[in-house]
């Protein structure tokens, strides 16, 4: 039985790799380890409803945070990706069938909750005809059922290996926001997203805008990894031709010596001149923070994204 807790099991093609180092973090990346009620009391729910959540699969920092205040992000389809990104601490392998009552799990676990907004994402799955495209529209139709005054953000694979029709599925769902990481800038995809094609993934979100323009479109990528100033802002223009609503960029973390290597830690002022040049660009909503991640607060971004989005009508 493979054991996801041991490194060369929860990552085999990883195992060959030498081992970079990992430098030590500056004071504007340290986190409170996580604990306390409300961090208790989301754990338990998870477990109740035997969810799978992103937060603890890809190690994120904002975990004790969030999950504090009662906000998870839950993953789909099992917690083994069909994929292997040098970035990425999520397990790599073959994945298990799909669990035809998942949707009704986590329905039920964003009314015990009490979301506002919930984000759903999930593992890729190019082991499957469709990529998981009905599991994550079954998935949002149950929310919509169970909790109906939640709003859905799903944060979807590339859909790669699929007819291009699969997206329809998804978007027929009509979750309130479509996110889909461009992870990185097209030069460094080799290296670090060596599965996919970045304008494959751009030409997703701009086709999501194209079958329903009322979705929001999100996408983020990380920094740190040995990208350039001008290529980030390059990506910036490609996502704002593509339509992109909402851009969030955050500081690369290297789970384990055998991830890909950071770079460099971009300084706090340096995430703010960023921000500063994506809003110039014409994005409604960025986050550009160290700590931030593709659901980290998510709930008050929408909000806030929806009143961009009221204001800029107003103003036409």
């Amino acid at each position: 039985m493979r054991d996801l807790k041991i490194p060369e099991q929860r990552h085999p093609e990883k195992a060959h790799r030498a081992d970079n180092a990992q430098p030590k973090k500056p004071d504007w990346i340290r986190v409170r380890a996580p604990g306390g009620q409300g961090y208790a009391d989301t754990r338990k729910i998870m477990r109740e409803n035997n969810l799978v959540t992103v937060c603890e699969e890809a190690s994120c920092p904002n975990v004790g945070e969030c999950w504090s205040q009662g906000h998870a992000t839950m993953m789909i389809m099992g917690d083994i990706c069909t994929r292997g990104c040098t970035f990425c601490n999520i397990a790599t392998g073959r994945p298990e069938t799909l669990d035809a009552f998942e949707p009704g799990r986590v329905a039920d676990a964003v009314q015990k909750l009490g979301l506002n907004h919930v984000v759903i994402t999930s593992v890729d799955r190019d082991d499957l005809d469709d990529g998981g495209a009905e599991h994550f529209a079954q998935t949002i139709r149950a929310v919509r059922h169970r909790a109906p005054g939640t709003t859905i953000e799903i944060l979807t694979p590339d859909f790669l290996k699929c007819a291009p029709s699969v997206l329809e599925t998804v978007v027929a769902a009509r979750p309130d926001v479509f996110n889909h990481n461009l992870e990185t800038v097209p030069g460094l995809y080799p290296s670090v997203r060596p599965g996919a094609r970045y304008f494959h993934s751009l030409r997703l979100l701009q086709r999501v805008k194209e079958l329903d323009p009322s979705i929001f479109t999100k996408s983020g990528i990380m920094v740190g990894l040995g990208e350039g100033r001008e290529a980030v802002l390059q990506v910036m223009d490609d996502m704002r031709a593509a339509d992109v609503d909402f851009l969030t960029i955050g500081q690369y973390l290297q789970p384990t010596p055998k991830h890909h290597a950071v770079d460099r830690f971009v300084h706090p002022d340096e995430f703010a001149g960023y921000e500063r040049a994506a809003l110039g660009k014409g994005f409604l909503m960025v986050s550009a923070t160290p700590l931030t991640r593709s659901s980290y607060h998510a709930g008050d971004d929408f909000a806030r994204l929806r009143a961009a989005r009221e204001a800029k009508l107003a103003r036409a």
